[in-house]
């Protein structure tokens, strides 16, 4: 597996992103709206970079699944998410891909009538997105490759890994 991104790397942008919501929601109570599974990771590490007082929500959206590699039909799941109405909602995500799971996502928060809806990434395909809009924050632009670790998987493995990593066809294979 190749290295795209270091533990190093991702741990120190962490912190930069923290610092900038902290700054940009100083003195307002934060809900962070974190998606299953793939954030999870993502969220341990953010929160923990944000000064500002904060909830942490969950929700379960997906396109991909198994050995998907490419999106499929957007499936939201939001049982666990904790009422948005009137609060400051913070999107949290592993990856900007297409896009269309953040869309999905941000249509069905608004209906909810929160304060303000903003989004973040920890990495975004610019290549492959097929949306008119951008995440508010992200960690990295990455190019168009299928990528693992920090919480994105390949049919459930990888997930453990600290870097994001560019698996090769032997990877993949021991992961079926």
């Amino acid at each position: 597996m190749r290295t795209l991104l270091t533990e190093q790397q991702i741990r120190q942008r962490i912190e930069e992103l923290g610092r900038q919501i902290s700054v940009d929601y100083s003195g307002r109570p934060l809900t962070v709206v974190a998606v299953l599974t793939g954030s999870l990771v993502l969220l341990a590490d953010l929160i923990r970079c944000i000064s500002t007082p904060l909830k942490v929500t969950l929700v379960s959206a997906s396109s991909y699944g198994g050995t998907r590699t490419t999106a499929g039909h957007l499936t939201i799941n939001d049982s666990l998410l904790a009422d948005p109405e009137g609060r400051d909602l913070l999107v949290l995500d592993d990856i900007f891909d297409t896009g269309r799971t953040m869309q999905g996502l941000v249509q069905n928060l608004r209906a909810r009538n929160p304060s303000s809806l903003r989004t973040a990434v920890l990495l975004w395909k610019p290549a492959r997105t097929e949306v008119s809009f951008q995440p508010d924050y992200f960690g990295f632009q990455i190019p168009d490759e299928f990528v693992v670790g920090y919480g994105l998987d390949y049919n459930d493995h990888f997930r453990h890994l600290p870097f994001i990593g560019i698996p090769d066809a032997e990877d993949l294979q021991m992961a079926q």
